[in-house]
């Protein structure tokens, strides 16, 4: 089992969304292009990388000092909690009301109004469930 947010962890996540319609299909269809990257918080920078273009993830790996559109932060042990239980639309706006996913950078408020952004970002936390992670 891969190291959440390691190299190898974020290119099984990078198969599994270029494999689900429900993410890469729906987000190709509103052409959302984004570089988006995940670590915890209190690290001065993100672990792992994701970069989508017109939906599809065309890059993905460690940090490299890159400009990132969403840096998605939080605890490990909540992370890993997620991965066994993914976040759905209300708990993922519980988890940011009360500090437990911290978005810094990246305007959360107004993609979680947009459906055809909200539906396909909610689910991409059952992607990473089921590559799961140590």
């Amino acid at each position: 089992m891969a190291v959440l947010f390691s190299d190898d962890w974020m290119n099984q996540l990078k198969d599994e969304w270029n494999g689900s319609e429900e993410v890469r299909g729906k987000l190709a269809e509103i052409n959302f292009s984004s570089t988006i990257a995940c670590g915890f918080k209190g690290d001065g920078t993100p672990t792992g990388i994701f970069v989508v273009e017109n939906g599809e993830c065309v890059k993905a790996g460690d940090y490299n000092g890159e400009s990132v559109d969403w840096d998605m932060r939080a605890d490990k042990k909540n992370w890993m909690k997620w991965l066994d239980k993914p976040l759905g639309m209300a708990s993922m706006g519980m988890a940011v009301t009360m500090g437990k996913l911290k978005f810094e950078t990246g305007d959360f408020g107004a993609m979680i109004k947009d459906p055809r952004m909200a539906t396909p970002f909610v689910k991409s936390f059952a992607l990473m469930g089921a590559i799961g992670g140590e």
